[in-house]
């Protein structure tokens, strides 16, 4: 054991040296580290340090297991020594007495893709491939190879890896027993899909049937997603009967993809009937199903379209609940028909799909903008009574509203219904009251606000509070 910790000192670099050599195992040169190591923070005392923490914790002929604890228990956590766990693990693969298994194999694989050192995830996987697991020794390879490689699959997939991935996803082959499974094939096909690679990801998918391996509705989607990224929606339409035709049920993401794929080729009609085609399948809307058909006709300027078929959904109660139909009431508001969007809230309000702060906030802008000032204190009133808060802004904008066509008093039940809600007055609120009630001559109401910014700490002097009295008595 302790010529076995004197090898630990020669993977640790000098300091102020070049980058060290470290020596591999004889039969898998592939396990050398990439990444380099921070030499110059690492002093002689450092070398020492590491030596005697190894040898504290691993005692002569130690296990996998107890590797396997060291590494995750020990090194993982150690401020100083931490970036040298590959090292380590290199290192025990040098010893005679010591072989990898798959709990090893696989802490590591998911240590360097957790912390995105791909170059070292790739070496160490053709390490894996030269030296493999124990439980490969007999006649079947080790059962947990296919999990390991999945790992490190999708972190490849994930960064845009793709070439790693392509090997990892072929070695994997050599060294698992019969068939990939379909999960495998898929996040490939996936990682090449989301890359824009659609003919790598169609090749991976013959690929897979040629293997006799049967694809999921994961498969059919990420392709669905390939073709209508990359502006081939009549492919996209054939995977989509291929889909069907094996017998595979299309899910709320097949339909979402192929909807959004027709509005941007402009093939409304065809995206609309798709979204009734879901309903006679019996799939269930989502809330992302009906963002896309809203805001694509709304894009285009077909609004009112929009009104009427999410008011036909919700005719059919295939509405989601909790749709936030922002965009539509925008839209409507844009196009300065605030009362066809008064009324489309009110629709839906009433099938229990209550608006979102932000829907009724617009709303009420666009009510004032418009002089509508009685139906904007009535759609403020009954969002506050149902619990939905507006901003201050809004609220002291419609406040001052009502306070200019002589409803102070209105304006000033509403501020304290807004209180009780949670929505509590500021400065600027009371002002605009109390300027009202001067307006209407309300004195003693005025005063009554006043006393009560005194308590809140809103007049700051006397002179400040002499003004407004002033304004009170002037009218």
């Amino acid at each position: 054991m302790k010529m076995a910790m004197n090898k630990v000192l020669k993977i640790v670099p000098k300091p102020l040296h070049p980058r060290s050599q470290f020596t591999p195992p004889t039969a898998s040169p592939s396990f050398i580290p990439s990444t380099p190591i921070p030499t110059l923070s690492l002093a002689k005392t450092s070398h020492h340090q590491l030596h005697e923490f190894v040898k504290a914790h691993l005692t002569p002929s130690f296990t996998p297991r107890d590797l396997l604890i060291f590494l995750k228990n020990k090194l993982h956590y150690h401020p100083k020594f931490a970036h040298f766990d590959l090292h380590i693990f290199a290192w025990a693969s040098t010893i005679d007495s010591f072989r990898h298994d798959h709990s090893t194999y696989e802490w590591m694989v998911k240590t360097l893709a957790i912390t995105d050192r791909f170059d070292d995830l790739h070496s160490l996987l053709q390490g894996m491939v030269s030296n493999p697991c124990p439980c490969s020794d007999g006649i079947f390879s080790c059962p947990r190879s296919e999990p390991i490689f999945r790992f490190a699959l999708n972190a490849f997939c994930r960064v845009g890896r793709l070439d790693d991935a392509e090997i990892a996803f072929e070695s994997m082959r050599r060294m698992i027993d019969g068939k990939p499974s379909v999960a495998m094939y898929n996040i490939l096909i996936n990682g090449y899909a989301k890359c824009r690679e659609h003919e790598k990801a169609m090749n991976v998918y013959q690929k897979m049937t040629k293997d006799r391996v049967k694809p999921d509705v994961f498969t059919f989607n990420s392709l669905i997603s390939s073709c209508c990224r990359n502006s081939l929606f009549g492919l996209a339409l054939e995977m989509f009967k291929e889909m069907k035709d094996k017998g595979c049920s299309p899910d709320v993401v097949s339909f979402n993809t192929l909807i959004k794929g027709s509005f941007r080729e402009r093939k409304f009609e065809e995206g609309i009937g798709m979204a009734y085609e879901m309903l006679e399948l019996g799939c269930e809307f989502s809330n992302v199903t009906c963002e896309i058909l809203v805001d694509g006709l709304c894009r285009e300027g077909r609004v009112l379209e929009a009104c009427d078929l999410l008011i036909d959904f919700l005719e059919k109660g295939a509405l989601p609940n909790g749709f936030n139909y922002f965009l539509l009431i925008e839209a409507l508001c844009g196009e300065e028909n605030v009362h066809r969007a008064l009324e489309v809230v009110d629709q839906l309000w009433r099938k229990g799909n209550a608006p979102s702060s932000i829907s009724c906030t617009t709303l009420i802008e666009g009510l004032r903008r418009f002089g509508k000032t009685e139906e904007a204190f009535q759609l403020m009133e009954k969002m506050l009574r149902e619990g939905i808060l507006p901003d201050s802004v809004t609220c002291n904008c419609l406040l001052q509203d009502l306070c200019e066509v002589g409803r102070t008093s209105e304006a000033n039940e509403l501020r304290l219904l807004a209180s009780t809600k949670g929505l509590d007055s500021d400065g600027m609120t009371f002002n605009i009251l109390v300027t009202g009630y001067s307006r209407e001559g309300k004195r003693k109401e005025g005063k009554h606000l006043l006393d009560e910014m005194l308590d809140l700490g809103f007049i700051h002097d006397l002179a400040s509070y002499n003004r407004y009295m002033n304004g009170l008595s002037s009218f």
